[in-house]
């Protein structure tokens, strides 16, 4: 279906996203969430503003740098684009400071966790900052002074570091007046000081407080005029031509300690910073007075997140909850290939445990039945039990294969590591397809049974990485279902073979045909509306950004079809514009946990076709990845992803924020309907308690 639409009714991606850490942010001015969680979206919001620091704004100059005067669907090109991104972020980095000075430090001072600022240290606490500056942090610190001999030296992306202005001689004779400070990564951003000296159950120090303090300390003799901290955020794309390399693997651990090192995008200074460094540092770095950002407080936001994690009180934090688990498999030692062969199993995380997925493959490593095991591996963590049943697999001698994605951004040396520790031990490991990411979550074993062999299957809308399944919100397929199977099979040998693309009875795949059906099941609820019936689309995403899915659901809009969109983040359609898109609805959820399910809903005249997926509606994930959207086809489970994954999203009237055609969000909270959070209920029904699949 072609984009025939016009730039206007489209909205920009990168303000988007902006947008979408807005809505982050405003988390933490919500004084109905625990306060140390408040704090911790604060330190979220600067971790996002970071990434699209690395990513995006970095695109966008690097267009800019080789004179690109391209556009995207809404018409702005990366000068207009760029332009506004700076307005709108020096606005949220001033409200999140604002936030931070005004609302969450004296919040937390009035509970007894303090940031002890040295203009306000007493005696007792000089001398013990200071002996821990000596014990600690002195003899890790390698001050340069610049001069002809000590250029400007390498500035780690995102590293905390001090400019620092000098009068006098040193021993040498020399007479400069500059050095730079750099704090290693080893140092704790946050030291807690002792409670019988801070005067408070917990009192934390900056790094950069300690070192202010004693800077005077690395240049004996020497007069320090001013210390000034400062953080220089770096491109981190990685540039690896994908058609000229003959080993990813290779060129990847090549190129990934220069990561640390690409092209300044973005300086934060602190707001006493002298302009005679201010001018130092934006020459040294190649940036404009617009890439610079000048903070009331410590430059690195996100170093605070460690703090809810040393304060020990539960009344501050997200009430703790043990994740459920299906009543089939509360059994202790549970045969899963049994429990599977007699139905398909659903689980909903966080509200479910990932434990089963983690007991399933290691059930198959060790049951002797098992011939083989496939599984994709997107981000799995550095620490992952699910890893090491794999090499456990292989070693005992089973047919092993991995395809493992070497480009997951930020996740690339992880990888690397589990290829290598995989192929040590003889498991088969691959990389996919050049110029396509393997975003696509799929586990198979194989069986023998009575003579024959067997299969089963686990998809699932997130990754394999237990650590973020107790923060993502993802649903996981455990299936027995022959055709499934098959088609799952048929996606694994393309990874890892050659061969024509072949139809598959079940799955929808990137790059071949999920954008098509996705278009085709579009059109068809048109057809249906368009003869008198009902037709009802509703989609739940992390982004919407691809022209010709969004030109497919103005066209169902204008035919009468309801459209309703759950997107986390970025949405580039325009909702309730009159004969346009008047019949869509387009919210986010922000809430505890990181919504992350792809579900795509499709009334079809009573059929209630829903499919879950890894793919997002982006341009990326329909043509430029290797993903799957499967169906859920058990009736039962089909009403639970309803019930659970889309009916709770559109009744919530406490975490949802409702979009306008300008691309604005409204927080949805209702004063004369009872509340509903579907993730405070969803946490009630699936967490900690038995529950039917």
């Amino acid at each position: 279906m072609p984009n025939s639409f016009a730039p206007q009714q489209f909205l920009n991606r990168e303000l988007g996203q902006l947008e979408f850490n807005r809505r982050v942010v405003a988390q933490a001015e919500d004084d109905t969430i625990p306060l140390l969680e408040r704090l911790k979206y604060l330190c979220i919001g600067s971790s996002n503003l970071d990434e699209f620091f690395e990513i995006r704004v970095a695109g966008l100059m690097e267009q800019i740098k080789v004179g690109s005067i391209s556009t995207g669907a809404d018409g702005m090109t990366a000068h207009q684009t760029l332009k506004l991104v700076r307005e709108r972020t020096h606005q949220l980095i001033d409200h999140q400071y604002q936030l931070f000075n005004t609302e969450i430090t004296p919040a937390l001072a009035q509970h007894g966790i303090k940031f002890l600022r040295r203009t306000h240290w007493n005696d007792a606490q000089k001398a013990w900052v200071k002996d821990f500056f000596l014990r600690e942090v002195m003899p890790v610190l390698t001050p340069i002074g610049l001069d002809p001999a000590h250029p400007f030296p390498r500035v780690l992306n995102k590293s905390l570091n001090f400019a620092v202005e000098l009068q006098g001689r040193d021993a040498f004779g020399r007479n400069s007046t500059r050095a730079i400070v750099q704090a290693p990564r080893v140092l704790p951003r946050t030291i807690l000081m002792p409670p019988e000296l801070s005067d408070c159950e917990y009192g934390f120090v900056f790094l950069s407080s300690i070192l202010h303090a004693h800077v005077d300390e690395l240049f004996s003799g020497m007069e320090v005029l001013g210390c000034f901290q400062f953080r220089v955020t770096r491109n981190s794309n990685l540039f690896v031509d994908e058609e000229e390399v003959k080993n990813l693997r290779l060129s990847l651990q090549g190129e990934l300690p220069q990561r640390h090192f690409g092209d300044a995008v973005r300086l934060e200074i602190a707001d006493n910073c002298s302009p005679q460094i201010e001018a130092l540092l934006l020459k040294e770095f190649k940036l404009t007075q617009d890439d610079l950002y000048r903070v009331q407080g410590p430059v690195n936001l996100v170093r605070l997140m460690e703090i809810p994690g040393q304060v020990d009180r539960a009344e501050l934090k997200f009430p703790v909850y043990t994740p459920g688990v299906p009543g089939v498999l509360q059994k202790k030692g549970a045969d899963m290939f049994k429990v599977i062969r007699k139905s398909d199993i659903l689980l909903h995380h966080p509200y479910q445990s990932f434990k089963p997925v983690i007991n399933f493959i290691q059930q198959a490593s060790s049951d002797p039945d098992v011939v083989a095991i496939k599984q994709t591996v997107y981000r799995t963590g550095a620490d992952s039990a699910l890893m090491e049943a794999l090499i456990s697999a292989a070693q005992g001698g089973k047919e092993v294969t991995v395809v493992v994605e070497l480009l997951a951004r930020f996740d690339e040396e992880a990888n690397i590591n589990w290829a290598n520790r995989l192929e040590e031990v003889g498991a088969h490991v691959v990389y996919g397809v050049v110029g396509h990411k393997t975003h696509a979550k799929m586990l198979m074993v194989v069986r023998r049974e009575d003579g024959k062999l067997k299969r089963y299957v686990h998809l699932g809308t997130g990754n394999y990485h237990p650590r973020t399944a107790r923060l993502y919100t993802d649903f996981g397929l455990f299936t027995s279902n022959e055709e499934i199977c098959a088609d799952a099979n048929e996606v694994f040998s393309q990874l890892t073979s050659l061969g024509r693309v072949r139809e598959l009875n079940h799955l929808w795949q990137s790059p071949f045909t999920l954008h098509t059906k996705v278009l085709l099941a579009i059109k068809n609820e048109i057809r249906l509306s368009q003869e008198g019936k009902r037709g009802h689309i509703i989609a739940k995403m992390n982004a919407l950004l691809e022209p010709g899915t969004i030109a497919a659901l103005y066209e169902a809009s204008q035919a009468g079809v309801k459209v309703d969109l759950i997107v986390r983040g970025v949405c580039a359609l325009r909702p309730g514009v009159p004969g346009l898109s008047e019949n869509i609805r387009v919210r986010s959820i922000i809430g505890r946990f990181l919504e992350h399910t792809r579900i795509f809903y499709f009334r079809n005249d009573l059929q209630h076709d829903i499919y879950l997926s890894s793919a997002d509606w982006m341009d990326r994930n329909f043509f430029r990845r290797i993903e799957v959207c499967f169906p859920i086809l058990d009736k039962k489970l089909k009403k639970r992803v309803i019930d659970e994954g889309l009916k709770a999203y559109l009744q919530d009237n406490t975490q949802a924020w409702e979009m306008d055609s300008d691309g604005q969000y409204r927080h949805k909270q209702s004063r004369l309907a009872a509340k509903k959070c579907a993730q405070v209920e969803l946490l009630e029904q699936l967490a900690g308690t038995p529950h039917a699949t």
